[in-house]
Protein backbone atom coordinates (compact mmCIF):
# COMPACT_ATOMS: atom_id res chain seq x y z
CA UNK A 1 0.00 0.00 0.00
CA UNK A 2 1.08 3.58 -0.68
CA UNK A 3 -0.81 6.84 -0.29
CA UNK A 4 -1.01 9.04 -3.37
CA UNK A 5 -2.43 12.07 -1.55
CA UNK A 6 -3.65 13.23 1.83
CA UNK A 7 -7.29 12.57 0.91
CA UNK A 8 -6.54 8.85 0.72
CA UNK A 9 -4.84 8.99 4.11
CA UNK A 10 -7.72 10.93 5.65
CA UNK A 11 -10.20 8.36 4.33
CA UNK A 12 -8.17 5.53 5.88
CA UNK A 13 -7.97 7.21 9.29
CA UNK A 14 -11.67 8.13 9.25
CA UNK A 15 -12.39 4.46 8.61
CA UNK A 16 -10.74 3.37 11.87
CA UNK A 17 -13.23 1.81 14.31
CA UNK A 18 -12.28 4.13 17.19
CA UNK A 19 -10.87 7.61 17.68
CA UNK A 20 -7.36 8.12 18.98
CA UNK A 21 -6.94 10.16 22.17
CA UNK A 22 -4.62 13.15 21.66
CA UNK A 23 -3.14 15.24 24.48
CA UNK A 24 -2.51 18.85 23.40
CA UNK A 25 0.09 20.85 25.36
CA UNK A 26 -0.53 24.61 25.58
CA UNK A 27 -3.79 24.30 23.66
CA UNK A 28 -4.77 27.96 24.13
CA UNK A 29 -4.05 28.84 20.49
CA UNK A 30 -6.45 29.61 17.62
CA UNK A 31 -4.74 27.65 14.82
CA UNK A 32 -4.07 24.66 17.04
CA UNK A 33 -7.68 24.44 18.20
CA UNK A 34 -9.02 25.01 14.70
CA UNK A 35 -7.03 21.97 13.56
CA UNK A 36 -8.02 19.93 16.60
CA UNK A 37 -11.71 20.74 16.14
CA UNK A 38 -11.51 19.81 12.46
CA UNK A 39 -9.98 16.42 13.33
CA UNK A 40 -12.55 15.86 16.08
CA UNK A 41 -15.47 16.63 13.78
CA UNK A 42 -14.05 14.16 11.27
CA UNK A 43 -14.10 11.46 13.94
CA UNK A 44 -10.30 11.10 13.90
CA UNK A 45 -9.36 12.15 17.44
CA UNK A 46 -10.80 12.92 20.83
CA UNK A 47 -8.62 15.66 22.35
CA UNK A 48 -7.56 16.36 25.91
CA UNK A 49 -6.70 20.07 25.97
CA UNK A 50 -4.09 21.31 28.44
CA UNK A 51 -3.79 25.08 28.86
CA UNK A 52 -5.62 28.12 30.16
CA UNK A 53 -9.25 27.05 30.30
CA UNK A 54 -10.76 30.52 29.87
CA UNK A 55 -8.84 31.11 26.64
CA UNK A 56 -9.53 27.60 25.34
CA UNK A 57 -13.25 27.93 26.07
CA UNK A 58 -13.40 31.31 24.34
CA UNK A 59 -11.72 29.95 21.19
CA UNK A 60 -13.95 26.87 21.17
CA UNK A 61 -17.01 29.12 21.40
CA UNK A 62 -15.85 31.03 18.31
CA UNK A 63 -15.43 27.69 16.54
CA UNK A 64 -18.90 26.63 17.73
CA UNK A 65 -17.48 23.50 19.33
CA UNK A 66 -18.14 21.98 22.74
CA UNK A 67 -15.51 19.80 24.40
CA UNK A 68 -16.45 17.95 27.63
CA UNK A 69 -15.19 19.87 30.66
CA UNK A 70 -13.26 16.86 31.92
CA UNK A 71 -11.24 16.99 28.69
CA UNK A 72 -9.95 20.51 29.42
CA UNK A 73 -7.17 20.67 32.02
CA UNK A 74 -6.68 24.21 33.31
CA UNK A 75 -3.05 25.37 33.41
CA UNK A 76 -2.18 29.10 33.27
CA UNK A 77 -1.02 30.24 29.83
CA UNK A 78 2.29 31.46 31.23
CA UNK A 79 3.14 28.11 32.89
CA UNK A 80 4.35 26.41 29.73
CA UNK A 81 6.45 23.82 31.52
CA UNK A 82 3.53 22.64 33.64
CA UNK A 83 1.24 22.36 30.61
CA UNK A 84 3.83 20.31 28.73
CA UNK A 85 4.54 18.08 31.72
CA UNK A 86 0.82 17.44 32.22
CA UNK A 87 0.27 16.57 28.54
CA UNK A 88 3.30 14.25 28.41
CA UNK A 89 2.17 12.45 31.57
CA UNK A 90 -1.26 11.86 30.01
CA UNK A 91 0.46 9.89 27.25
CA UNK A 92 3.03 8.08 29.42
CA UNK A 93 0.28 6.98 31.82
CA UNK A 94 -1.82 5.57 28.98
CA UNK A 95 -4.60 8.16 29.16
CA UNK A 96 -3.77 9.46 25.66
CA UNK A 97 -2.41 7.78 22.53
CA UNK A 98 -0.23 10.60 21.23
CA UNK A 99 0.90 14.17 21.87
CA UNK A 100 0.55 17.51 20.11
CA UNK A 101 2.48 20.75 20.64
CA UNK A 102 0.39 23.90 20.84
CA UNK A 103 1.57 27.44 21.60
CA UNK A 104 4.97 26.64 23.10
CA UNK A 105 8.64 26.60 22.06
CA UNK A 106 9.82 23.20 20.86
CA UNK A 107 12.69 23.08 23.36
CA UNK A 108 10.25 23.39 26.30
CA UNK A 109 8.06 20.48 25.27
CA UNK A 110 11.02 18.35 24.18
CA UNK A 111 12.54 18.74 27.65
CA UNK A 112 9.42 17.07 29.05
CA UNK A 113 9.32 14.46 26.28
CA UNK A 114 12.83 13.24 27.19
CA UNK A 115 12.29 13.42 30.98
CA UNK A 116 13.65 10.13 32.37
CA UNK A 117 10.91 9.83 35.00
CA UNK A 118 7.77 10.22 32.92
CA UNK A 119 8.88 11.10 29.40
CA UNK A 120 8.29 9.38 26.08
CA UNK A 121 11.82 8.45 25.06
CA UNK A 122 12.64 4.81 24.38
CA UNK A 123 16.40 4.88 24.11
CA UNK A 124 16.56 5.57 20.38
CA UNK A 125 17.13 8.59 18.19
CA UNK A 126 14.10 10.83 17.65
CA UNK A 127 13.81 12.32 14.18
CA UNK A 128 11.48 14.49 12.10
CA UNK A 129 8.98 12.79 9.79
CA UNK A 130 7.60 15.02 7.04
CA UNK A 131 5.15 14.11 4.29
CA UNK A 132 4.47 16.27 1.26
CA UNK A 133 1.76 16.14 -1.37
CA UNK A 134 3.59 17.69 -4.34
CA UNK A 135 1.33 18.47 -7.35
CA UNK A 136 3.90 17.19 -9.86
CA UNK A 137 4.56 13.85 -8.11
CA UNK A 138 2.28 10.83 -8.18
CA UNK A 139 2.32 9.98 -4.46
CA UNK A 140 3.26 11.38 -1.07
CA UNK A 141 7.00 12.00 -0.67
CA UNK A 142 9.06 12.22 2.53
CA UNK A 143 12.30 14.25 2.70
CA UNK A 144 14.07 13.49 6.00
CA UNK A 145 15.43 14.82 8.31
CA UNK A 146 14.84 18.53 7.82
CA UNK A 147 13.76 19.43 11.32
CA UNK A 148 15.60 17.72 14.13
CA UNK A 149 18.94 15.96 13.60
CA UNK A 150 21.42 18.57 12.43
CA UNK A 151 24.46 16.74 11.04
CA UNK A 152 23.65 13.02 11.26
CA UNK A 153 26.51 10.54 11.22
CA UNK A 154 26.21 7.13 9.60
CA UNK A 155 24.53 5.50 12.61
CA UNK A 156 22.08 8.38 12.97
CA UNK A 157 21.20 8.21 9.26
CA UNK A 158 20.51 4.51 9.72
CA UNK A 159 18.18 5.31 12.64
CA UNK A 160 16.46 8.11 10.69
CA UNK A 161 15.72 5.67 7.88
CA UNK A 162 14.48 2.96 10.25
CA UNK A 163 12.32 5.44 12.20
CA UNK A 164 10.75 6.65 8.96
CA UNK A 165 10.24 3.18 7.51
CA UNK A 166 8.78 1.78 10.75
CA UNK A 167 6.28 4.64 10.78
CA UNK A 168 5.29 4.07 7.16
CA UNK A 169 4.84 0.36 7.80
CA UNK A 170 2.62 1.19 10.79
CA UNK A 171 0.54 3.31 8.40
CA UNK A 172 0.12 0.40 5.98
CA UNK A 173 3.06 0.66 3.57
CA UNK A 174 4.54 -2.63 2.41
CA UNK A 175 8.15 -1.91 1.43
CA UNK A 176 9.02 1.81 1.22
CA UNK A 177 11.59 2.88 -1.35
CA UNK A 178 14.37 5.02 0.13
CA UNK A 179 16.84 7.14 -1.83
CA UNK A 180 19.93 8.45 -0.01
CA UNK A 181 20.75 11.72 -1.74
CA UNK A 182 24.09 13.07 -2.88
CA UNK A 183 25.25 15.08 -5.89
CA UNK A 184 26.95 12.01 -7.39
CA UNK A 185 26.02 8.40 -8.12
CA UNK A 186 29.48 6.99 -7.49
CA UNK A 187 31.31 6.85 -4.19
CA UNK A 188 33.88 9.60 -3.82
CA UNK A 189 36.05 9.42 -0.65
CA UNK A 190 36.23 13.22 -0.69
CA UNK A 191 32.43 13.37 -0.42
CA UNK A 192 31.50 11.70 2.89
CA UNK A 193 27.80 11.88 1.99
CA UNK A 194 28.41 9.50 -0.90
CA UNK A 195 30.37 7.11 1.33
CA UNK A 196 27.58 7.07 3.93
CA UNK A 197 24.95 6.53 1.23
CA UNK A 198 26.73 3.48 -0.16
CA UNK A 199 27.15 2.02 3.31
CA UNK A 200 23.46 2.56 4.08
CA UNK A 201 22.56 0.63 0.93
CA UNK A 202 24.96 -2.13 2.03
CA UNK A 203 23.34 -2.20 5.49
CA UNK A 204 19.97 -2.67 3.83
CA UNK A 205 21.31 -5.50 1.68
CA UNK A 206 22.75 -7.16 4.81
CA UNK A 207 19.40 -6.93 6.59
CA UNK A 208 20.52 -4.26 9.08
CA UNK A 209 17.90 -1.79 7.79
CA UNK A 210 14.66 -3.68 7.33
CA UNK A 211 11.28 -3.57 5.56
CA UNK A 212 12.45 -1.26 2.76
CA UNK A 213 14.68 -0.83 -0.29
CA UNK A 214 17.58 1.59 0.21
CA UNK A 215 19.65 2.97 -2.68
CA UNK A 216 22.50 5.44 -2.59
CA UNK A 217 24.29 7.52 -3.43
CA UNK A 218 21.74 8.83 -5.89
CA UNK A 219 21.11 12.30 -7.31
CA UNK A 220 17.74 13.98 -6.88
CA UNK A 221 17.01 14.11 -10.60
CA UNK A 222 17.69 10.40 -11.10
CA UNK A 223 15.71 9.22 -8.10
CA UNK A 224 12.68 11.30 -9.12
CA UNK A 225 12.80 10.67 -12.89
CA UNK A 226 13.35 7.14 -14.23
CA UNK A 227 13.96 8.45 -17.75
CA UNK A 228 16.89 10.51 -16.46
CA UNK A 229 18.27 7.54 -14.53
CA UNK A 230 18.00 5.42 -17.68
CA UNK A 231 19.68 8.13 -19.78
CA UNK A 232 22.60 8.20 -17.36
CA UNK A 233 22.84 4.41 -17.38
CA UNK A 234 21.90 4.08 -13.72
CA UNK A 235 20.37 0.75 -12.75
CA UNK A 236 17.83 1.42 -10.01
CA UNK A 237 14.85 -0.30 -8.40
CA UNK A 238 13.46 2.97 -7.04
CA UNK A 239 14.08 5.59 -9.75
CA UNK A 240 10.88 7.46 -10.55
CA UNK A 241 9.06 5.99 -7.55
CA UNK A 242 10.76 6.82 -4.19
CA UNK A 243 8.80 7.22 -0.97
CA UNK A 244 11.62 8.61 1.19
CA UNK A 245 14.50 10.96 0.35
CA UNK A 246 17.31 11.02 2.91
CA UNK A 247 19.07 14.38 3.04
CA UNK A 248 22.77 14.58 3.98
CA UNK A 249 22.05 17.13 6.72
CA UNK A 250 19.28 19.25 8.24
CA UNK A 251 19.96 22.17 5.88
CA UNK A 252 19.44 20.13 2.72
CA UNK A 253 16.34 18.47 4.19
CA UNK A 254 14.86 21.75 5.36
CA UNK A 255 15.53 23.52 2.06
CA UNK A 256 14.04 20.63 0.09
CA UNK A 257 10.87 20.68 2.18
CA UNK A 258 10.47 24.44 1.95
CA UNK A 259 11.01 24.36 -1.81
CA UNK A 260 8.18 21.83 -2.08
CA UNK A 261 5.88 23.95 0.10
CA UNK A 262 6.76 27.47 -1.10
CA UNK A 263 7.71 27.01 -4.75
CA UNK A 264 5.77 23.88 -5.70
CA UNK A 265 2.54 24.52 -3.79
CA UNK A 266 2.83 21.30 -1.79
CA UNK A 267 0.74 20.43 1.24
CA UNK A 268 2.72 19.25 4.26
CA UNK A 269 2.34 17.24 7.44
CA UNK A 270 5.02 16.60 10.04
CA UNK A 271 5.67 15.05 13.42
CA UNK A 272 8.40 13.50 15.57
CA UNK A 273 9.08 9.77 15.40
CA UNK A 274 11.31 7.50 17.47
CA UNK A 275 9.47 8.20 20.74
CA UNK A 276 6.87 5.94 22.34
CA UNK A 277 4.21 7.67 20.26
CA UNK A 278 3.95 10.20 17.43
CA UNK A 279 4.45 13.80 18.56
CA UNK A 280 2.73 16.45 16.42
CA UNK A 281 5.31 19.20 16.41
CA UNK A 282 4.89 21.75 13.63
CA UNK A 283 5.85 25.41 13.74
CA UNK A 284 3.73 27.73 15.86
CA UNK A 285 3.22 29.75 12.68
CA UNK A 286 1.95 26.78 10.66
CA UNK A 287 -1.51 27.00 9.16
CA UNK A 288 -4.50 25.22 10.66
CA UNK A 289 -4.53 22.93 7.59
CA UNK A 290 -0.92 21.88 8.12
CA UNK A 291 -1.62 21.16 11.77
CA UNK A 292 -4.77 19.23 10.86
CA UNK A 293 -2.90 17.08 8.32
CA UNK A 294 -0.17 16.46 10.89
CA UNK A 295 -2.82 15.21 13.33
CA UNK A 296 -4.23 12.92 10.63
CA UNK A 297 -0.83 11.43 9.75
CA UNK A 298 0.08 10.99 13.43
CA UNK A 299 -3.22 9.25 14.15
CA UNK A 300 -2.52 6.90 11.23
CA UNK A 301 0.90 6.09 12.68
CA UNK A 302 -0.22 5.25 16.24
CA UNK A 303 0.58 1.58 16.87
Amino acid sequence: MVFHNFDELIAKVKGNPSRKIMAVACANDDHTLEAVVHARREGIVEPILVGEKAIITEILAKLEEEIPEENIIDVPADDLQKACETAVKLVSSGKADFLMKGKVDTKIILKEVVNKEYGLGQGRLMSHFTMFEVPSYHKLILPVDGGMVTYPDLQQKKEIIQNTVDTLVAMGYDCPKVGVLACVEKVNPKMPESVDAAELQAMNERGEITNCIVEGPIQYDCVMRKDLADFKGLESRIAGDPDVLVAPNIHAGNIMGKMYAISCGAKMAGFIVGAKCPIVMVSRGSSAEEKYLSIVVSAAAVK
